[in-house]
């Protein structure tokens, strides 16, 4: 996972934009917000993390198979880029995880027993509802 990350960290193109949000006079001034883009066939991941990454990713990914994350919450170029490549980080590592295998479970017959009797029960209830016959 480290080796994948890294590798999308050293292939990531950064550009910094004007940013809407706290700053200021400053605001104005200094273009604070990162853009992030990275191209995802340089990266080197696995097919079926590929895969996932491309459902994980939704709209932040591109025709063209670039990721592109804009990071504005912060008032410096610093913490804007460390948010975006903490964020990129994060969008890969749940790429790379694969999901847990759902174990099928199994009712066993007295459950199933059980089960039908309540319902039927249950049926008795909602039968005596209703209008009274006088």
């Amino acid at each position: 996972m480290g080796k994948i990350a890294d590798r999308a960290l050293e292939i990531a193109e950064e550009k910094f934009i004007a940013s809407s949000g706290p700053g200021g006079q400053n605001v104005n001034k200094v273009a604070t917000a990162v853009q992030l883009r990275v191209d995802v066939f340089r990266i080197g991941l696995p097919p079926e993390a590929f895969e996932r990454l491309k459902e994980i990713a939704g709209s932040k990914l591109t025709k063209n198979g670039e990721i592109v994350l804009t990071a504005n919450e912060y008032r410096t170029q610093d913490q804007n880029r460390e948010a975006a490549r903490e964020r990129l980080t994060m969008l890969l590592r749940e790429a790379l995880t694969p999901p847990k295998r759902r174990a099928k479970s199994r009712v066993n017959r007295v459950g199933k027993v059980k089960r039908l009797k309540a319902k039927k029960e249950r049926g008795a209830v909602k039968a005596n509802r209703g209008k009274v016959d006088w």
